[in-house]
């Protein structure tokens, strides 16, 4: 059974939301803050998590920056907010997914199992060898480790699907919406920044100069590609 924490200082949210996950055969558990978030998250092994951005003491952003320290479980954030500057914010913080409030069962619900279904997938390949590089670049997707120039590089669940995707066909150009598709597993309609964010943290985190970028660059017009630097 698959564990989802739900964090929301609304606890009639909290409840409602338990409800709709427990009808799906989700284990759910709780927290009202980002303290007791991290806590819970420290003590259980949970696969999801469901998390408030306007929250007391701890909010959602700062939560998610403090869980990815430690964890690569997905992170689905909910607001009240619909700006896409709060959406980018969020992607930002380390979260791979957004529903903004008020949402239906039937989306959270979506959401969830296709966030469950990449991540699951992603830990559960079972692959001897699979080691792909470009230059001082390397991707162990056995180990699920990334390292640049020998050094360990930090990656969120959807960067680690991104740079993995890409360096599978390095040299090969992908538009946004085939990025999208492949990695969110889902149709490319009215898809907005989502790419090109997790793309620039990519860079900052694998590039000597993110804004002048040798391995991960865009193609005006087109889209994508990991350079072969081989």
């Amino acid at each position: 059974m698959q564990t989802i924490l739900v964090c929301d200082d609304d606890r009639e949210i909290v409840e409602a939301i338990e409800i709709y996950l427990a009808q799906e055969g989700y284990r759910v558990l709780k927290a009202y803050d980002g303290d007791e978030a991290i806590e819970v998250l420290k003590k259980e092994e949970v696969q999801l998590i469901i998390l408030d951005i306007m929250m007391p003491k701890l909010d959602g952003m700062r939560a998610t920056h403090q869980i990815r320290e430690f964890s690569r479980a997905p992170i689905i954030l909910l607001s009240a907010r619909s700006a896409d500057a709060d959406k980018i914010l969020g992607l930002n913080a380390g979260a791979d997914d957004y529903i903004t409030k008020p949402f239906s069962p039937l989306e959270l619900i979506a959401r969830v199992k296709s966030q469950l279904r990449r991540y699951t997938q992603l830990g559960a390949m079972v692959k001897n060898d699979h080691i792909f590089r470009t230059g001082d670049l390397m991707v162990d997707d056995e180990k699920k480790e990334v390292t640049m120039d020998g050094r360990p590089v930090k990656l969120t669940p959807i960067e680690y699907r991104i740079l993995l995707f890409l360096i599978q066909n390095v040299g090969k150009v992908f538009t946004i919406d085939q990025i999208y598709e492949q990695i969110w597993g889902a149709e490319a309609i009215g898809v907005d920044n989502t790419v090109a964010v997790h793309i620039r943290h990519i860079r900052e985190k694998i590039e000597v100069n993110p804004r002048e970028p040798q391995y991960l660059k865009v193609v005006w017009g087109i889209g994508y590609k990991l350079e072969n630097m081989d």
